[in-house]
């Protein structure tokens, strides 16, 4: 697949990227390798990366428990802690290994620890290969609160290498293809379209399918790196999926969803306010509800659910002086970004997500 160009750093693919990696980390000339890993990946991904890697610098290995409720701050200050007591100094490179929790913490531990070393991402999930290892979003939670402390810096390259592919669980692969779905709806209408019946798709296909996500991704943050205008396009199904999310990670007696989970309810009900404000057609949010349903389990929602859902929206990152801001369909493959919905409305697509 042909190297795609981001703002400041390249995005490379499967065994020809390694040549490249290992060619920039030479010209690079860092001072140590430090490998930040989750359970998971240090017992699938790890030998597979270790394999590829040809350098005679130090290399030390990094590893945390996996999961979302790592994402936090404590995580971070014990892998700054570790990154001191193993000699890590400004010439030092962090290689995040694994999903979006670790691109996120790890390139959130990197530019700031001595404010700013190095670091390469490695995505080991579709969903961290089509969105969260691209664009340079870094950072942690703040309790349930879904990514409240960050900053915006790109990493030095990124390597997405499909048979990591191999090691994830369907559940997994379905939160990754969220965002792909995502992708087509806001800014592709040809691309959705290859959606509606996968089954016709075959290895080579999906790996076009992925390189295409990534590209829409980057187009996007190319045009806004920091999220003032068209990059809050990205945010849709977010708004309310965050906050479903958030709710669902902090009730003891919910079931924990992926990130893809919520995002995939939350796309769903974002379709439907777009077409109670006459942005899509019916038909399109029908076709829309059934493509999403066809791939996502339905979540239960109870009358008492409602209430922290909305609560919680207001700690949503796009929110302007106090206002809670939509990224809204305008047509499949087209976008209206800080669209006002009242609860009235947001309600209601609960009750119709429900049917």
């Amino acid at each position: 697949m042909q190297t795609i160009q981001a703002n400041g750093y390249q995005v490379y693919f499967n065994e020809n990227g390694y040549d490249l990696l290992n060619k920039f980390i030479t010209d690079s000339n860092y001072s140590n390798i430090f490998i930040l890993v989750d359970t998971n990946t240090n017992e699938k991904c790890l030998m597979r990366f270790l394999s590829f890697l040809a350098t005679d610098k130090n290399i030390e290995i990094i590893e945390i428990e996996a999961g979302e409720s790592e994402k936090n701050i404590t995580t971070c200050v014990e892998i700054w802690s570790i990154l001191t007591e193993l000699g890590a100094d400004r010439k030092s490179v962090l290689i995040n290994l694994g999903g979006g929790v670790i691109t996120d913490i790890g390139g959130f531990v990197a530019s700031t620890f001595k404010r700013g070393i190095d670091f390469i991402n490695i995505p080991t999930t579709l969903l961290a290969m089509v969105d969260a290892s691209i664009g340079g979003k870094n950072g942690v939670d703040l309790g349930n609160l879904k990514n409240q402390i960050g900053v915006i810096s790109v990493p030095k390259m990124v390597l997405v290498d499909t048979d990591y592919l191999n090691t994830l669980p369907q559940n997994e692969m379905r939160s990754g293809l969220a965002e792909m779905l995502k992708h087509g709806l806001i800014a592709d209408a040809n691309y959705w379209e290859q959606f509606k019946d996968l089954s016709q798709s075959d290895y080579a296909d999906f790996d076009n399918l992925i390189h295409r996500s990534i590209e829409i991704k980057n187009e996007i943050v190319t045009q806004d790196p920091t999220e003032n205008g068209i990059r809050k396009a990205l945010n849709f199904g977010h708004t309310l999926g965050h906050a479903i999310e958030s709710y669902f990670l902090e009730n003891d007696d919910k079931k924990t969803l992926l990130h893809g989970e919520a995002i995939a309810v939350g796309m769903i009900m974002e379709s439907f306010v777009s077409w109670q404000k006459n942005l899509i057609s019916e038909t399109e949010y029908a076709e829309i509800k059934k493509v999403i349903a066809a791939v996502f389990e339905t979540v239960i929602f109870e009358e008492n659910d409602l209430q922290p859902i909305l609560n919680l929206l207001i700690h949503d990152k796009k929110n302007e002086y106090g206002k809670i801001q939509f990224a809204l369909l305008d047509g499949i493959g087209a976008i209206k970004i800080n669209q006002e919905v009242d609860n009235e409305l947001i309600i209601k697509s609960f009750e119709d997500y429900k049917t």
